[in-house]
């Protein structure tokens, strides 16, 4: 049965519940759409499973039948297997709605590298090992030549090219020839997540889409002479409070996501309804986003419950126009129209649907990614930083990786996952400066959260002593500034890292941070502020001191 709690998010989701506040009261801008994507990407085979080709196509089958009943649009995306199985090709002929599409699941079967030339290398005609089932296992060459036959095979049977692309991850060499050669529209890669399945993507721009980097699919370009046109969306739904930290102290994190499979997160109608809150209802900039859907592998037995949950609800914020549904094609053509480059983007998650009291806040640009989480008795910290550059070159670009896993990741500043231990937390925590030389963690309470202008972000807090500190995220920046009760009232920005052999810096200015991190030079620079650099061991990693009350910290210095 719904709590009443549950109950009452959801009439105020949508409206109808004027008695329940929504969290913040603040309301979507005009032109700022919140956009959800059906998904659902199929495999034709999976040796995991027992009947495998039987269940997987029962699982699609089903997923129409729902998506029908409906009237949604979705986008239903095929491996090379799924996409020559005659049975599917009959299903998606006679069954799917007009609404729908058909698009192009890139994951790399035996079937698909056989009609390509290649030498297949797996064990079963699918297995999930990063240098066979996706693009960066291969040469430059034999990517182009898995493009081709792809699309050759596909036109063929639905008459012309595939618009949507999408996989836990595309290299950028197939992205950019799938778009130059074929026409792409959109395409789509995993959450951010550390170890899971063995891929890793950390560091990126958190959730919402993106220009990719014409050397790095997983870096957004700073220039649309240097970015492939064609947006990547972040999949799946991660939990903005709790996905993060899932797994610290292990090599692999778990997944908590709006995948209808997992029974504490999308398949759990409070935890849907404090995602959708967030979607939906709070400050999000250019526009919001969310994937639904699921990939048939899981079997409809493992899915239906949680689908046949998350749809009215779905339908519900659709029928009030608070969410627009659409297909992965439709929402890359309305980015290309809208943003020439990567825009600044929020997710704003002010409850926390285990009671404990924290919040975040995500800001995302071309520049850079910073997280901003409050504990429960408003213990603040930066969770994470990451900084985005063009130029760098991902390994995986002209040269096939080996193994059964991948590695993406940005530029780190603060890293509150890799830099942790389950008992003490990295992050660019908020400390007050005591005259007699002493210092005392700054908490803050509950957050205001406001769009101030065109991609600016401005969060208002108070902390304990009735000091009041301003957070604004700009493009390419950020400031930190405070109007203190009284003028002797010091405060700065220190980053704490207990695990320290991960930490890239190589050298410290008077204003500005230097680092390296795989091979790749990057600075973070104070327009006002200074850095000070810990003096012993027991010492913070670095200090951001404010001037005057400000502190602005320039996210697209370039070394």
């Amino acid at each position: 049965m719904t709590s009443k709690r549950t109950a009452y998010l959801l009439l105020a989701l949508i409206g109808l519940y004027p008695g329940i506040p929504l969290i913040g009261q603040e309301q979507p801008a005009a032109g700022s759409p919140r956009i959800i994507n059906i998904v659902n990407f199929i495999r034709q085979t999976d040796y995991r499973l027992a009947n495998a080709d039987s269940l997987l196509f029962d699982a699609v089958q089903q997923q129409l039948r729902l998506i029908d009943r409906y009237g949604f649009p979705a986008t239903f995306l095929f491996q090379y297997d799924a996409l020559i199985d005659p049975a599917y090709q009959r299903l998606m002929k006679t069954q799917l709605n007009d609404n729908c599409e058909i698009g192009a699941w890139w994951e790399i079967t035996q079937p698909h590298v056989e009609a390509a030339g290649i030498r297949w290398r797996g064990e079963h005609r699918w297995v999930s090992h990063a240098n066979i089932a996706f693009t960066t296992g291969y040469t430059p060459e034999e990517r182009e030549k898995l493009a081709d036959v792809y699309m050759a095979k596909f036109k063929e049977i639905y008459g012309e090219y595939p618009r949507s692309v999408a996989s836990w991850f595309i290299d950028a060499h197939t992205l950019a020839y799938l778009y130059e050669n074929y026409g792409i529209v959109a395409s789509a890669n995993c959450k951010d997540q550390i170890g899971t399945d063995g891929y890793t993507l950390w560091g990126g721009y958190w959730n919402q889409a993106y220009y990719p980097s014409r050397k790095n699919a997983y870096m957004p370009a700073q220039t649309a002479e240097n970015q492939i046109a064609v947006p990547v969306f972040r999949m799946l739904g991660s939990d903005p409070i709790y996905q993060y930290d899932t797994g610290l102290g292990r090599s692999r994190q778990g997944v908590i996501s709006l995948e209808p499979v997992y029974p504490q997160s999308g398949g759990d109608r409070n935890w849907v309804a404090y995602f959708l809150e967030s979607i939906v209802n709070q400050p999000s900039l250019a526009f919001n986003y969310a994937q639904a859907g699921q990939e048939n592998s899981f079997t409809w037995d493992a899915m239906k419950d949680g689908l046949h949950m998350q749809f009215p609800m779905l339908d519900s914020l659709a029928k009030a126009k608070k969410i627009r549904i659409e297909t992965l094609g439709n929402s890359g053509r309305w980015f290309k129209e809208h943003f020439p480059v990567t825009p600044a983007t929020a997710v704003t998650t002010l409850s926390d649907v285990r009671g404990e009291g924290r919040k975040t806040v995500w800001f995302n640009s071309r520049y850079y990614r910073a997280n901003l989480l409050w504990e429960d008795g408003g213990l603040f910290r930066f969770r994470d930083i990451h900084l985005f550059d063009e130029r760098v070159e991902s390994s995986y670009l002209k040269t096939a990786g080996t193994g059964n896993q991948f590695f993406f990741y940005a530029l780190p500043i603060v890293d509150g996952f890799r830099w942790s231990t389950p008992v003490a937390r990295a992050g660019l925590y908020l400390v007050k400066r005591n005259v007699d030389g002493t210092t005392a963690d700054v908490r803050l309470d509950d957050p205001v959260v406001t769009e101030t202008g065109p991609g600016v972000l401005d969060i208002r807090c108070t902390d304990t002593e009735g000091n009041a500190f301003a957070l604004t995220f700009q493009e390419d920046r950020f400031t930190v500034a405070c109007t203190p009760r009284e003028t002797s009232f010091g405060w700065h920005l220190e980053l704490r890292a207990p695990v320290t052999t991960e930490l890239p810096f190589t050298r410290f200015a008077p204003t500005s941070i230097h680092a390296n991190f795989q091979r790749s030079d990057y600075t973070l620079g104070c327009a006002e502020g200074r850095v000070e650099t810990g003096m012993d061991s027991a010492a913070p990693v670095f200090r951001l001191i404010p001037t005057g009350q400000k502190l602005v910290v320039d996210c697209a210095k370039r070394p």
